[in-house]
């Protein structure tokens, strides 16, 4: 049924036949030099972990640079895995993983449960291997619940990510010990600050490959300044070794007890949260949508990572949220980037002298670079928060109550000091809180406590009649109108301020208004709230009433698989070419005919595109809005009178 462009534009091909982004092979330097800023931009992160485990359970500072080492070592194999995949492990996304910080204490509580040092170290790597195997065999069923992930919680989650890693930032900058008598000082900021200065100078005055590495030339420079200034350390590099080999179970064969192992996998459990999340926001940034078998080979990945982290001395994995920061900073997609990273990563685990150069980079000049990595996190969480209806009250809550819960223990530390250690290691961590918090309003709010909304969905409502809709409620106004949109009740809100209406015409004319007027941002927006025709939405029946049973009566849902991968090609496509879905009103028409107009739109200029989406949104709302309102009936009495007087 479908067939394949046949147009001699010379722009044509092209667009259907180069490689997304995310999956093309830069030049051998580029790749380098953009896989150099993955690892400056992930080392100290990837660091930190290993040392404060190890700092904790009284290992020696031969043990603490091995483990060191062997994460760097195993973050590269881990990266590699995610980034590259086999098989159904690895979501093939630019997304670099590192040991996560939610780990941390309770893998330190059970350490300290055996007394501390290397038996401690033993009791966590079997707990690992075995929480590792447990995500590994969980993830096809926790990817099936994607659908509780919507723009209010993804949007939610993420922007915490990004405010919680902030204070981590402005520890940094400040010299990284605020104990320290220099803590603060005019020195440590005046890097931080000059750090910071570079790297926005870079954006503000170069394009091009300059402003994709101003991160890297930030770093550089600023390291360069407090070597003049005498406050970069080489001693540890002349006393490192060339050579480091990574043995698995270096410290001796992992111990396996229940209570340990329990805690890992409540850990794994809140870190598939997080991964999920995180993997979701790559998939906003690079423009590949990710949906549940992106999400299963992501948890698979991190599973195998994990589970080789606790054989080869490392600890838990996730994905790391600064990077996903860079890649929207310098706008390089590719995964064969972060690949090369990984590999980086791996070769600076496996020479102790050159991470020791690596670590030469102090911490107020990190610190003035994770300012700006950390505060993109949050924007572009911020970005997605602007698709979900935060003129509901239901989702303001939410998103209030989360961000609370995500900044209770940046201000408070020891908020929850009080509380059983289980629970301290999930309150704790403002990310995790702030997950949990989101998932589980939206579920009571948006899901149990909106089986009114759920009910409508699966059934045509009555149609209703003008004077009927100009009795409602604000409240039932913008829930029924609105949904002639996607996302759209604030359209119906605007336009219910209009009433009332002297017909169904007149009730038209006020959404369209609203929604022609609107800025072009929030024309934009709702654009981007539709979902892909012939999507995983559809065939996972996760669309509304309105868009399935849009797309049924074109038969969408019927197509066979190798029609619908040619959909799915035209829909990639066109997102990647305009950055927005393919927005068609596909009432009356067939499959073939709903092909043919998406090739062709295929070509236009971005700006005619978008006009020309918005002009299909208002005829999708035209058409379901007659499924749902209908001119109010002639009066019988005048009929009669009529009727007599004639």
């Amino acid at each position: 049924m479908f067939r394949k462009t046949t147009t001699n534009s010379p722009q044509a091909e092209p667009k259907h036949s180069a490689k997304h982004p995310v999956d093309q092979v830069l030049p051998v330097g580029k790749m380098t030099i953009y896989g150099a800023q993955h690892l400056l931009t992930f080392y100290a992160g990837a660091a930190i972990v290993p040392l404060l485990v190890a700092g904790a359970l009284g290992m020696s500072q031969q043990d603490l640079g091995f483990l060191v080492n062997a994460n760097l070592f195993t973050c590269g194999i881990a990266t590699l895995i995610q980034a590259i995949g086999f098989w159904k492990i690895g979501v093939r996304l630019p997304v670099v993983q590192g040991t996560t910080f939610v780990a941390v204490s309770p893998m330190i509580a059970i350490g300290m449960a055996e007394g501390g040092g290397v038996p401690g170290l033993l009791e966590i790597y079997g707990a690992v291997i075995v929480a590792g195997v447990f995500t590994f065999v969980i993830a096809p069923f926790f990817a099936k619940i994607v659908k509780f992930f919507p723009p209010i919680v993804t949007g939610t989650v993420i922007t915490g990510i990004g405010l919680v890693l902030l204070p981590v930032a402005a520890m940094e900058a400040g010299g990284g010990d605020a104990e320290s008598k220099q803590f603060g000082s005019l020195t440590n900021l005046a890097l931080a600050a000059t750090t910071l200065v570079l790297i926005l100078a870079l954006y503000r005055f170069f394009r091009g490959f300059v402003a994709t590495i101003a991160v890297l030339i930030g770093l550089a420079i600023g390291t360069g300044i407090a070597a003049i200034a005498g406050k970069v350390d080489f001693s540890g590099v002349g006393e490192s070794a060339w050579v480091g080999v990574i043995t698995p179970f270096h410290f001796g064969l992992p111990t396996f007890g229940a209570a340990a192992i329990a805690s890992m996998i409540i850990v794994m459990i809140i870190t598939c949260v997080e991964m999920t999340g995180d993997t979701l926001a790559v998939g906003e940034i690079v423009r590949k949508p990710v949906g549940p078998d992106g999400i299963a080979r992501a948890i698979r990945s991190g599973g195998l990572s994990t589970t080789i982290g606790g054989v080869l001395n490392s600890f838990p994995y996730t994905s790391f949220s600064a990077n996903s920061g860079l890649i929207r900073l310098t706008r390089v997609r590719s995964r064969f980037v972060v690949a090369t990273a990984g590999v980086m990563m791996m070769i600076v685990g496996l020479v102790p002298k050159t991470g020791a150069i690596v670590a030469t980079i102090p911490e107020p000049v990190l610190g003035g670079a994770s300012l700006v990595l950390f505060g993109v996190v949050a924007v572009v969480g911020i970005q997605i928060l602007r698709r979900a209806d935060l003129t509901n009250e239901r989702n303001v809550v939410i998103l209030a109550t989360s961000l609370g819960f995500a900044l209770i223990p940046v201000g408070f530390p020891t908020f929850y000091s009080f509380l059983p250690q289980a629970l301290q290691m999930i309150f704790v961590s403002g990310i995790t809180m702030c997950a949990l918090s989101a998932i589980l309003l939206n579920l009571v709010f948006n899901e149990i406590g909106g089986k009114r909304k759920a009910a409508n969905a699966t059934a045509p409502p009555e149609p209703v009649d003008v004077d009927t809709v100009n009795a409602m409620s604000d409240e039932e106004f913008a829930e029924r109108i609105g949904s002639v949109f996607q996302g759209g009740e604030w359209i119906a809100r605007n336009a219910a301020e209009r009433r009332p209406f002297d017909g169904v015409y007149a009730l038209r004319r006020a959404l369209h208004t609203t929604l022609f007027e609107a800025d072009e941002q929030r024309q934009l927006d709702l654009i981007r709230s539709y979902p892909n025709l012939a999507g995983a939405a559809l065939a996972e029946h996760r669309l509304g009433r309105e868009s399935l049973h849009d797309q049924c009566t074109a038969g969408l849902h019927e197509l066979p698989p190798d029609e619908t991968e040619r959909l799915t090609e035209i829909n990639d496509a066109y997102r990647e070419t305009f950055g927005f879905p393919l927005v068609i009103c596909v009432r009356g028409l067939s499959a073939s005919e709903v092909v043919d107009i998406a090739e062709s739109r295929l070509h236009n200029p971005p700006e005619q595109e978008r006009a020309t989406a918005v002009v299909e949104i208002a005829k999708i709302a035209n058409a379901r809005l007659s499924d749902i309102v209908h001119d109010r009936e002639p009066e019988p009495a005048k009929a009669t009178k009529a009727t007599v007087d004639g």
